[in-house]
């Protein structure tokens, strides 16, 4: 399987189990978090599906969806900036004691989110490996699986 399809396929599989994730949350900021993980697992999906050829590739909603990934990594700091909790949040205790890794894994999120060309399927195929390896390397450092 090469590294490209792991990628994809992980990405694809965070988005579509994340709609689950955010029952019985009682904290507001945690789920406020949960909420834009979600977004960005969402579009995370939508372009994956495209990339593996799920579904037809759409100029439109791939820029939509990378700007929806930009917009909520570059939240990631507000949001976690609070050392808050919840039963059924997912976030390592480790984000707090590694501040500076996690805003940097973050971050790489925006950034690969930004620079992702959409303008072909080739070209968003190109460039969403770096999309997939932000979200795998900042989830095993710092997502705690329920």
């Amino acid at each position: 399987m090469t590294r490209f399809f792991q990628m994809t396929t992980a990405a694809t599989v965070f988005a579509a189990t994340m709609a689950f994730a955010h029952s019985g949350v009682a904290n507001e900021a945690v789920k406020a978090r949960m909420e834009a993980m979600k977004a960005i697992g969402g579009a995370t999906g939508t372009i994956g599906k495209m990339v593996q050829g799920q579904t037809d590739f759409d100029a439109a909603a791939a820029q939509a969806a990378a700007a929806t990934m930009a917009e909520k990594a570059a939240m990631i700091p507000a949001l976690f900036e609070a050392n808050e909790t919840d039963p059924e949040s997912e976030a390592a205790p480790a984000i707090w004691t590694n501040w500076d890794d996690f805003l940097a894994k973050g971050s790489a999120l925006e950034m690969a989110a930004k620079g992702l060309d959409t303008s072909s399927l080739d070209a968003m195929k190109a460039g969403f490996g770096p999309i997939g390896a932000a979200c795998a390397d900042c989830h095993k450092a710092y997502r705690i699986k329920k």
